[in-house]
């Protein structure tokens, strides 16, 4: 029979266990529970983020390309010029403050076609200069501030002109500026899930940062001895 010294010193240590700390076994499950709840995550933005980006991501692919060898398409470009008349009112006078911008573009894009958005609008004493530009278009018009008369020389570069300033964002506006900022920010997440995807992937981790490694090598080493 224990003593009782023997008794009071068991439940002692009984009383000073550490009930809330987790067992080893109880923590690897923790960490293989989360591992598992990063890695689905993951593919499920890398799928859907690269569903949804298909599109976008192979138009600038696709655009890379031609922008790339904008000489396949030189022969494209179509110049034409039209003349017209404004109203004298809106643009005689000695003060250029004077000139009645609005009514002149109107005029001009009703009754001349021109589009695009008005880049410049420059007034000096004998006439007004102006330029329209778009993706793949451009529009120069001359005024005679006396006369009121215009020449209109209009550019319209083709197809491929127009996809490559889309590309570039050139004379695109505010609201495709967002859709680039967004396709950029989707290759991002794509880029960046599929890293994460991999390291969950034992059995081709290796190989996969090996390749991803030689490829941004490869492309440093033409930067450095073909680029100018």
């Amino acid at each position: 029979m224990a003593s009782p010294s023997t008794m009071t010193r068991s439940s002692a240590d009984i009383a000073t266990v550490d009930y809330t700390r987790p067992s080893p076994a109880s923590a690897a499950l923790a960490r293989l529970v989360w591992r598992r709840r990063i890695a689905k995550a993951s593919r499920w933005l890398h799928i859907y983020g690269s569903m949804g980006s298909l599109a976008i991501v192979l138009f600038f692919a696709v655009t890379g390309l031609t922008l790339n060898h904008q000489d396949w398409f030189a022969n494209q470009s179509i110049t034409t010029d039209r003349h017209g008349t404004v109203n004298s009112t809106w643009v005689h006078g000695t003060d250029p403050a004077a000139v009645d911008k609005l009514q002149v573009v109107e005029y001009l894009r009703a009754s001349a076609g021109v589009r695009g958005a008005l880049a410049d609008f420059r007034i000096d004493d004998t006439q007004c200069d102006l330029d329209f530009k778009g993706p793949g278009y451009q529009a120069a018009v001359i005024i005679d501030r006396a006369t009121g008369r215009f020449d209109v020389t209009e550019s319209r570069m083709g197809f491929a002109a127009v996809i490559n300033d889309l590309h570039k964002g050139r004379d695109t506006g505010d609201g495709w500026r967002v859709v680039i900022d967004v396709a950029a920010g989707l290759l991002v997440c794509i880029s960046l899930t599929g890293l994460m995807l991999l390291y969950f992937v034992h059995k081709y981790r290796l190989a996969g940062v090996i390749l991803a490694g030689t490829g941004a090598l490869a492309s440093y080493l033409v930067y450095v001895v073909w680029v100018p």
